[in-house]
């Protein structure tokens, strides 16, 4: 009973730092604003996670491990077609991903390259098994050409996601052009799950 109780707490404080990490940023996020959101001493705080680092590292990799679970879900589905699970499996990534802003991913590449590395790491090793998978079901449904070059197709939709919400990526180009993306994360993504949707 005292394990399921740590356990619940313990998910209670990743949501909750989650969140001020989502709104204020890393860098601006102290272990005192997480215990008072939480009504807990921070003291108490500390007994659960070591510090700020471990709390960021904790709440991403519980996101990682939540997004697994439902893209795998849904790739297991039988009765769902390629295109139906291909728009579906775009909105789930969306909807975990999105709320992750720019900001807050300068702020981890500055702040906490380890954290930012394995985020990196989940979206190239995850999204290229995954996605490669629901290719090959495309290719076995007659909905995507036989001759296509899988890693390609899959290494163009994982840069283009991951570049879009890259401020150092964005900053090499020209000043108009990056005025023009001046579009939420969750836009994009929803823009590029269209054209990639209806390309399919």
């Amino acid at each position: 009973m005292k394990m399921e109780k740590n356990v619940g707490t313990e998910e209670r404080i990743l949501e909750v730092a989650y969140a001020h990490f989502l709104s204020r940023g890393y860098k601006h996020t102290t272990m005192d604003d997480i215990a008072q959101a939480l009504g807990m001493s921070k003291k108490t705080l500390y007994k659960h996670f070591s510090g700020k680092l471990e709390l960021l590292a904790a709440a991403f990799e519980r996101l990682k491990t939540r997004l697994s679970l439902k893209v795998e879900a849904l790739l297991e589905t039988e009765e769902m077609r390629f295109t139906g699970k291909l728009k579906a499996m775009l909105r789930v990534i969306a909807a975990d991903l999105a709320p992750i802003n720019p900001e807050l991913l300068a702020d981890l590449r500055e702040h906490a390259p380890e954290v930012w590395a394995a985020l990196q790491d989940y979206v190239r090793q995850s999204g290229y098994l995954r996605f490669s998978r629901l290719i090959e079901e495309g290719i076995r449904q007659g909905r995507v050409k036989e001759d296509i070059n899988q890693s390609l197709v899959v290494l163009l939709y994982a840069s283009a996601i991951q570049n879009l919400i890259d401020p150092k990526f964005l900053s090499q180009f020209p000043r108009e052009m990056r005025e023009d993306l001046a579009i939420s994360t969750a836009e994009i993504y929803d823009q590029a799950i269209s054209i990639i949707y209806q390309a399919s």
